[in-house]
């Protein structure tokens, strides 16, 4: 592909074609510390020139601000691009610091209606149920989200962090499009029930954090590298004994990414991009970046292709990382399989 564009991915059955790499948003004005404005627009509109589509953000980013700052974006570009968005993380007023859960349908119908006035759009193209409250029948949750669906307000439907018969019961209801879920080098957990549902469902995997939410780039050896806003502070396989033992697993990376010429970077997602093939079934990661420069470096390894050497190089690496991928599982597919 001389013009540096990417291939598409479908999203599900019925769902838009994007390209075959998206970019996650939260980063540019959330969670990862002080950012620059001016370069996180510039990222979006690279990425857009390399052919990525599929833009991820949630209402909880920033108690909504990531979904403002995106929205000129999104309106320069409305018919050129996906946005995707989520509900499920809700902020009280008394405490902005937490997060609670909800997937009530008076919740929903609030949620969505904050996050397209936040947004400036007519419909949603892909609305996420981002955590599972397990108090909420995931039927009576999806039923709502398919009203939405019938009243114009969002197009198509995703979940992330839901288990496989989680996945089953909802696609039951309304057709899911994509179904979110943490897949990397380090984070294979879904393989075993989640990937096997999306396949016999016809679901798109959307695959976040691919590069480990930057571990496995090299960007930084322990949380203590980190600034004091960054939340991987307190994800215990950046933090102390885990974060050494984590790092010595990046070698057989290095070791790859030295012979094909690549970047450590490139190979973890070049896996990630494989894993289409090797489970059958559509995969779209979306790594977060907020410069231009990262952009171009991850959309090229969108065309290295691992041998199968490599790959069996790199498959024990997960079996051996230290530390959960979330101080409490419970809200993780992983942690109610």
């Amino acid at each position: 592909m001389t013009d540096g564009r990417i291939t598409t991915a479908k999203l599900g059955d019925d769902g838009p074609e994007v390209g075959v790499q998206g970019l996650g948003c939260m980063g540019m004005n959330f969670g990862y510390g002080p950012s620059d404005a001016d370069a996180s627009r510039a990222t979006l509109e690279r990425a857009l020139e390399l052919g990525v589509t599929l833009y991820d953000t949630a209402d909880a980013y920033g108690a909504g601000e990531n979904e403002r700052f995106l929205s000129p974006f999104f309106k320069a570009h409305r018919d050129e691009l996906v946005i995707a968005t989520k509900f499920a993380l809700s902020i009280p007023p008394d405490d902005p610091t937490r997060r609670v859960i909800r997937n009530d349908p008076p919740y929903i119908r609030e949620a969505v209606e904050a996050s397209l006035k936040r947004l400036d759009v007519d419909v949603i193209d892909l609305y996420y149920m981002h955590r599972r409250d397990v108090n909420v029948p995931i039927e009576e949750s999806v039923g709502t989200m398919a009203e939405l669906v019938r009243e114009g307000k969002v197009k198509h439907l995703g979940l992330s962090e839901v288990t496989a018969d989680e996945l089953r019961a909802a696609h039951a209801v309304h057709p899911i499009a994509a179904v979110q879920s943490e897949w990397s080098l380090f984070s294979r957990d879904i393989e075993t029930n989640v990937v096997p549902a999306a396949r016999d469902l016809g679901v798109t995997l959307v695959a976040y954090s691919p590069l480990g939410r930057g571990f496995l780039t090299g960007s930084f050896a322990s949380a203590e590298d980190l600034s004091s806003g960054d939340f991987r502070r307190h994800q215990p396989r950046f933090t102390g004994d885990n974060a050494a033992a984590n790092g010595a697993l990046l070698e057989p990376i290095r070791a790859i990414a030295e012979a094909q010429g690549v970047s450590v970077g490139q190979v973890a997602l070049a896996w990630a991009h494989q894993q289409a093939s090797v489970h059958a079934l559509p995969v779209v990661p979306i790594p977060g970046t907020r410069k231009p420069s990262r952009v171009e470096e991850n959309t090229a390894a969108t065309r290295i292709v691992l041998t199968e050497e490599e790959l069996a190089l790199l498959d024990p690496i997960a079996a051996k990382v230290a530390g959960n991928r979330y101080a409490d599982m419970a809200f993780t597919s992983a942690g109610r399989e």
